[in-house]
């Protein structure tokens, strides 16, 4: 059901206009959790498919809330890392249509589990201005902006304008040469800074005690010897990084604490 919002989104005070309506689907108990704002470009490299999904599992997987445009590439990934549940999608058109039509699964899972929103009434079609306000609303929201990948001339470029002028931090992935030279010239001169470490630019970002609770709600889960299958979708790939740690194991499809 299409529900418009009636109350005011603390976040979006930051835009240089408040949006005159919003519409929404889903939770809305979402808005209230630590969120990030995850963009880039529709047509990622392996390395940037890779390394999103990481950023926005692991981040997830912390219960901080992911928010992205729901657009192909580097948006949809961040969604389906974050699951269906922990995730925002702000659009560019009427909340009656699925776009892009690629994503409409996506969507819908997102309508049914997350929170969906638009400032558009139903029946409106995305244009190139609808997209403009879409990313305005989309780095309001988190607390942070990371750009996985961005070419020169990118959209994606707007959106870090946005973020730098409500004062948000923004952040990146370390490219290769040639690759991504939108979010390279903004790390050149200074406006965003690259992510090296996954695990050591959470760590910084999220409250310490914060960690510690969902890492001892994983080996509590953990402790009631579920299968590989259960933990992998409840915790991400937090499974894999105890295992590593070696402060679990995995045997014949179940998992156990060492």
């Amino acid at each position: 059901m299409i529900n418009k919002v009636t109350f005011n989104i603390e976040e979006l005070n930051n835009m240089k206009k408040y949006p005159k309506e919003l519409f929404y689907i889903g939770n809305t108990k979402l808005l209230e959790k630590k969120k990030v704002s995850i963009i880039g470009t529709r047509r990622p490299n392996a390395y940037t498919k890779e390394f999103t999904h990481k950023l926005a599992s692991k981040l997830s997987s912390l219960d901080i809330c992911i928010v992205s445009g729901a657009a192909m590439g580097v948006d949809a990934i961040s969604h389906f890392a974050a699951r269906e549940d922990n995730t925002i999608a702000v659009v560019a058109n009427g909340l009656d249509i699925r776009y892009p039509s690629v994503n409409k699964n996506l969507i819908s899972n997102i309508e049914e589990k997350g929170l969906v929103l638009s400032a558009y009434k139903e029946g409106e079609k995305a244009r190139n201005y609808t997209f403009v306000l879409r990313n305005e609303i989309v780095v309001a929201l988190g607390d942070i902006l990371i750009v996985t990948q961005a070419d020169l001339k990118s959209g994606s470029l707007t959106s870090v304008n946005y973020a730098l002028k409500m004062g948000k931090k923004v952040y990146t992935l370390p490219h290769r040469i040639n690759e991504s030279l939108g979010t390279q010239d903004l790390v050149k001169k200074g406006l965003i800074e690259p992510i090296y470490d996954i695990d050591e630019f959470i760590q910084q970002f999220t409250n310490t005690s914060q960690v510690t609770k969902i890492k001892d709600k994983v080996l509590d889960f953990c402790d009631t010897n579920p299968s590989y299958e259960e933990a992998i979708s409840k915790f991400g790939d937090t499974i894999l990084e105890y295992e590593l740690e070696g402060k679990i194991k995995i045997e014949n499809a179940r998992v156990s604490i060492i």
